[in-house]
């Protein structure tokens, strides 16, 4: 167990990460962050990986997201910077460096993390993104970039690669289609594997009723029209 990353300096990251998404709208704040620790958390307790190591860079996992902050994304700045000020030494520094920048999701271009702690946080970050949660996520997110809701004339772009992902633009339904569907098969650990089991049903009998509901709403126009 990493004994340089004390219960202080967690709780010193938590009100970091507090400060920083204290105004965000967009399904990545402070409570995702939470949720994303707590998960991880457990996931490393599951698959005895360091505890320490896995809550801080869950903590400090969005703080230079690429979507969130592009401009110290490259270099990781502001999660530098926390570690600096806590004196973290070079190797926990790099190690944690190296969970952020393997977390995300970038298409076919996915990596696996290096590190058994990379793996727990980045299973969690992915499970965030599933279930009723990840649904309520989805819209939080496309509202805050003004996507669509759906548009049956725009079809999902599976099977993207890294930057086809990045500059892509679509509706919010179609991120199922475009993301969240693949991430089940993509967990990294058995724990996570099993959670991902029932959270991805939940939200493909959404999507299945959203996709009901919406052609109930033209059939029933259709019929309206034909009326008049």
């Amino acid at each position: 167990m990493n004994g340089e990353i004390t219960d202080a300096i967690i709780e010193a990251a938590k009100k970091y990460a507090e400060t920083f998404f204290k105004t965000d709208t967009s399904g990545h704040d402070f409570f995702h962050t939470m949720r994303v620790c707590r998960i991880a958390s457990y996931i490393a307790k599951e698959e005895h990986a360091d505890p320490y190591i896995v809550q801080l860079a869950a903590l400090l996992h969005d703080v230079d997201d690429r979507k969130l902050s592009p401009e110290t994304y490259k270099h990781k700045d502001r999660a530098v910077s926390f570690m600096q000020k806590h004196h973290i030494s070079n190797f926990v520094y790099r190690l944690i460096c190296t969970i952020i920048e393997e977390v995300s999701y970038q298409g076919t271009d996915s990596v696996t993390p290096s590190s058994i702690e990379g793996k727990c946080v980045q299973d969690a970050d992915r499970l965030d993104a599933l279930g009723a949660i990840g649904i309520a996520r989805v819209f939080a997110y496309s509202g805050s970039r003004n996507r669509p809701l759906y548009d049956p004339t725009i079809k999902p772009m599976l099977s993207m690669d890294k930057e086809t992902y990045y500059q892509h633009q679509s509706t919010a339904i179609n991120h199922f289609y475009e993301k969240l569907f693949y991430l089940k098969d993509m967990m990294n650990t058995e724990t996570a594997k099993r959670i991902a089991e029932q959270r991805e049903q939940y939200m493909k009998n959404f999507v299945t009723v959203f996709l009901n509901e919406w052609d109930m709403a033209d059939f029933i126009e259709g019929i309206t029209s034909a009326a008049k």
